[in-house]
């Protein structure tokens, strides 16, 4: 790997945790992902010269909170007094003298403060979820249009607005507690299961699979599961991710390319993430007699991973668990779901009923999604010109190149 590209990685890991630190000093998640992008900046200029750092993360975080000192410095001289924010520099530098140090503590209440503080009430929900992906998942602006369906001018827009609205209102970077922490679950839950469907289908970039992002939300949603043990939606959105995540293993062949469900070598899959997630899922089950949209869907995932082949596959039960979860949460995304599930289950001349009721949904309009399952649906049908034109549109709106070159295949180009 190029010094170019350890440094990406490098980042991609320590983004969230450096941001979330900062955060909790300079008491601005705005100024925060500023100043860690500062010292990213500075990387990408010294360390192909002088080399890789032995602890980069360190590295990282003794830039940034020097550059911090600094511009709050310039800022105090310029306003003749600390800014409203009441941010003390003494104590900045006093709580972080050893930067190795100060990273052994508890990362995970850092990032459940950023995200806590980026889903707060005083945004709208939209500006929430925009900010803590690009925040907590570190995704740019044009993945998050992608994620949210939306222009990249308005995902650029939410951000900022999120960002001056969180500073303005001086909001405390906290994990809040008793209500309040229950009125912000959903938004939170939402923004960690967006980051990891980020990581298992890239929207945008040479990789389908980003398994650095699962990760990240995989640990905040064990961590939110410890901190909230009673919250069935909780631990049915940790089910959800580790019955999906046992799948890596099988989801892309030695050159990268996609391996779709269906086509998998299953004996690959991580059987211990298998017995894990149904574990979770069992308790969630009990702690609810009306399963929400993380538990009805984390119940789709264990049909697929109890079955031995994709032929044993339920697919009854999971046209049935769609529609209880269109009833629950409606979404397009969730109709073009169900409509391979009712494919599968009654034949593809019913999913396709579903899909082409879908064509004039605004919300799908740049979405590659629709195409693909119409031109699969058609396929079966034996209506190969069809398909094959709903292929090619699909691989013309995909922003992932992996998926773009299966689609073409798939369409015969």
């Amino acid at each position: 790997m190029t010094a170019n590209g350890t440094i990406e990685a490098v980042w991609r890991i320590e983004q969230p945790k450096l941001t979330a630190r900062l955060a909790r000093y300079l008491r601005d998640v705005g100024l925060a992902e500023e100043v860690a992008g500062d010292a990213f900046l500075l990387a990408l200029e010294r360390w192909p010269r002088d080399g890789i750092p032995r602890n980069p993360a360190a590295w990282l975080m003794e830039v940034a909170r020097n550059r911090a000192l600094d511009r709050l410095r310039r800022t105090t001289m310029i306003d003749g007094k600390h800014r409203e924010l009441a941010i003390d520099l003494a104590g900045l530098e006093r709580e972080m003298p050893d930067i190795e140090a100060a990273l052994d503590e508890d990362i995970d209440d850092d990032l459940l403060r950023l995200i806590f503080t980026a889903c707060h009430p005083v945004l709208p929900a939209e500006q929430r979820a925009a900010l803590a992906l690009r925040l907590l998942g570190g995704l740019s602006t044009l993945e998050i249009a992608r994620a949210f369906l939306v222009p990249e001018a308005t995902a650029a827009q939410r951000i900022v607005r999120a960002k001056r609205a969180l500073r303005d209102a001086a909001i405390p970077f906290e994990t809040p507690r008793g209500q309040e922490r229950r009125e912000r679950l959903a938004a939170v839950l939402e923004v960690v299961y967006l980051i990891f469907n980020e990581g298992y289908v890239a929207t945008a970039g040479l990789d389908w699979l980003r398994a650095d992002l699962c990760g990240e939300a995989l640990r905040l949603g064990r961590s939110l599961a410890a901190l909230m043990p009673d919250e069935p939606e909780v631990q049915g959105l940790v089910s959800l991710m580790e019955l999906n995540a046992s799948r890596f293993p099988a989801r892309t062949g030695k050159a990268g390319e996609p391996i779709l469900l269906l086509d998998q070598d299953r004996a690959r899959w991580n059987w211990s993430l298998i017995r894990r997630g149904l574990d979770g899922l069992n308790r969630a089950m009990i702690l609810t007699s009306t399963p929400g949209p993380y538990l009805l869907q984390a119940m789709i995932a264990a049909c697929h991973s109890r079955a031995a082949t994709a032929a044993d596959t339920d697919w009854i039960a999971i046209s049935a668990y769609y529609q209880a979860l269109a009833l629950a949460a409606p979404s397009p995304i969730v109709e073009i779901n169900r409509a391979v599930a009712v494919g599968m289950a009654f034949g593809p001349a019913q999913g396709l009923a579903i899909v082409e009721a879908l064509k004039d949904e605004p919300r799908l309009k740049d979405s590659h999604l629709l195409p693909i399952v119409r031109g699969d649906l058609l396929e079966k049908l034996g209506h190969r010109a069809e398909a094959r034109a709903a292929f090619r549109q699909a691989a013309e709106l995909t922003g992932n190149d992996r998926e773009r070159a299966l689609l073409l295949a798939r369409a015969g180009d």
